[in-house]
């Protein structure tokens, strides 16, 4: 018996009929549902959701994606590098180039 539990094909049906119990059952018990224009709306934390976009398209993401990747990628190069003069110049150069992503 319990190799055939181990079958993936049985495991997959007997997962699908026991979440689909577990549904119709919690359905039988939770009672009619009333649609209010209350269950209707958007929540956002008790305020009215706003009529535009936050920050439309990508573009805010992937400049803070890199400036992060630049960042994180600089503090392991330097903190495993060893301590040289050279090293100031490529702080100063990292430090350049994040300025640059910053103002954009």
């Amino acid at each position: 018996m319990t190799l055939n539990l181990l079958n993936p094909i049985l495991a997959l049906f007997l997962n699908i009929f026991l979440v689909l119990g577990i549904y119709y059952f919690g359905r039988a018990i939770a009672g009619p549902s009333h649609i209010t224009p209350m269950k209707t709306s958007t929540y956002a934390s008790g305020e009215s959701p706003p009529e535009e976009m936050a920050a439309p398209g990508y573009r805010p993401f992937f400049t803070l994606a890199l400036f992060f990747a630049v960042l994180h990628l600089a503090a392991l190069v330097l903190g495993t590098a060893i301590p040289i003069p050279l090293a100031v110049i490529y702080l100063v150069g990292i430090s350049a180039a994040l300025l640059a992503l910053i103002l954009g």
